[in-house]
């Protein structure tokens, strides 16, 4: 997998790209990687700060609320060192024993046509995470970058802030937000996306409530829906 350092900031691809986002995206939430996260999130908020467990827990979600990440809440109203968070919290998570290879992601993945579009990963993890987990699903080769949420800068930027869209877009060397195709899990994310003129796919898993307003003009259950959502980008059978 490439990095934004590939594409030179302010570079332009007259090809659109694909965004995808990583976690409850590319492997199911029933992993429950993101329930685990929020364990270790309220531990380290207890510890950190000094709280008990009911006040962290409540605190966290407060912050999640706020600023669409945690640890932006962290970093602002306790000055807690990003990188120490996610030693702690993101790279602590036993990824190895839950994240399996996923040979129908890549057979899906590998079917969209490159020469018409270039894939690349949206995530509000750290670069550590987004790395690992491409890695251990078997796909990190197949996306051209990886934009990620970088938490040794203040302020810490992330989805579903417009400039969090504006930072992929700069680093995939992609201009026109009609040019922008992305799927992520989240509700606020893509609805933002779709707000800044990107085609956005909400991704609602099979079992989970359908929002009763959608997120956007595309609602899925499955990955392999973008083959019917996107046919242009798919290679012929």
């Amino acid at each position: 997998m490439g990095s934004p350092a590939a594409q030179p900031d302010g570079a332009t691809n007259t090809k659109p790209v694909l965004f995808f986002d990583i976690d409850n995206c590319l492997y199911p939430r029933s992993a429950k990687v993101h329930d685990l996260m929020a364990d270790l999130i309220d531990r380290y908020f207890a510890t950190h700060l000094g709280l008990p467990e009911a006040e962290a827990i409540v605190l966290h979600k407060e912050y999640y609320q706020n600023y669409g990440l945690a640890i932006e809440g962290l970093v602002r109203h306790h000055q807690i060192d990003p990188l120490d968070y996610n030693a702690k919290v993101d790279d602590a998570l036993p990824l190895e024993d839950i994240i399996k290879p996923n040979p129908a992601l890549r057979k899906l993945l590998e079917d969209i046509d490159t020469s018409k579009v270039r894939l690349w990963l949206l995530t509000n993890a750290y670069v550590n995470h987004g790395r690992r987990v491409v890695r251990l699903l078997g796909v990190d080769d197949l996306f051209e970058g990886l934009t990620y949420c970088d938490y040794a800068e203040f302020p810490i930027v992330c989805k579903p802030h417009p400039d969090m869209f504006a930072k992929a877009m700069k680093e995939a060397g992609v201009e026109r937000p009609e040019d922008c195709y992305f799927i992520d899990d989240s509700y606020a994310n893509v609805a933002s996306a779709e707000t800044l003129g990107w085609e956005a796919v909400h991704l609602v898993e099979e079992g989970l409530p359908v929002p009763e307003t959608p997120a956007s003009k595309y609602q899925v259950r499955h990955l392999e829906e973008l083959r019917d959502i996107f046919p242009q980008f798919f290679k012929s059978s």
